[in-house]
């Protein structure tokens, strides 16, 4: 049995680096709470429950208030503390700004910036208040650079590197860590969501989501 334990809590869980954070997460026996916006999170709950962790699903679209309330409905309804929130979920758009509809820009932007900063907020005190937890946010490698024909992507992911670093210098001293995951290309459906499949970067050789996540967890 693994010395971890507890509830963690992990978005963007029915596919790629999310799906694969729960099941790392389950492996090291923590009972978790796992979210997607698509109806396809409810097989991927089946099987995270298999192993007989306590598995609840959520099925909300992270990108609204709503949404987001919903989770912390859920995770706070399941009546154990949350010791680990992986902020996973994401979405990507390819093409230039210009060419992409206003509406897709701004539900990025919804979903990876004030999904993540709503979802951290109402889950996060609880943490510092029992001097123990871990926080986790997806960013990517894009964040370091600034990335055309991604820009809106790229610039989400940098707002959350700073958002993290900026966390972690405020809980220093809470118990509560603090970690930015910053991936390279990995194999997962982003590419495909994204526009991106027959791009240079789509087609060549791609990251294990399996050991991008092990490296988040460890991290």
């Amino acid at each position: 049995m693994s010395e971890h334990s507890g509830l963690a809590v992990v978005t963007g869980a029915s596919s790629g680096i999310g799906r694969a954070l729960a099941a790392v997460f389950v492996e090291e026996g923590f009972d978790v709470v796992v979210c997607a916006e698509g109806a396809d999170i409810a097989a991927a709950g089946h099987e995270l429950g298999a192993t007989g962790r306590r598995v609840t699903t959520v099925q909300a679209d992270l990108a609204t208030f709503e949404g987001v309330e919903q989770l912390v409905s859920a995770a706070q309804g399941v009546g154990m503390p949350i010791d680990a929130l992986a902020v996973n979920a994401g979405v990507g758009t390819g093409d230039r700004f210009i060419d992409r509809q206003l509406e897709e820009h701004l539900r990025l932007i919804a979903l990876n910036v004030t999904g993540a900063v709503h979802l951290t907020r109402r889950l996060l005190p609880a943490m510092v208040d029992r001097g123990r937890g871990r926080l986790l946010f997806t960013s990517s490698i894009a964040a370091t650079m600034p990335a055309p024909y991604e820009s809106t992507y790229g610039a989400s992911k940098a707002f959350l590197q700073s958002f993290s670093q900026a966390l972690r210098h405020e809980l220093a001293d809470t118990g509560v860590t603090v970690t930015a995951l910053m991936p390279g290309p990995t194999e997962t459906r982003f590419f495909e969501r994204a526009g991106l499949e027959h791009t240079w970067v789509g087609q060549s050789k791609k990251d294990d989501p399996a050991e991008v996540a092990r490296q988040g967890f460890e991290a």
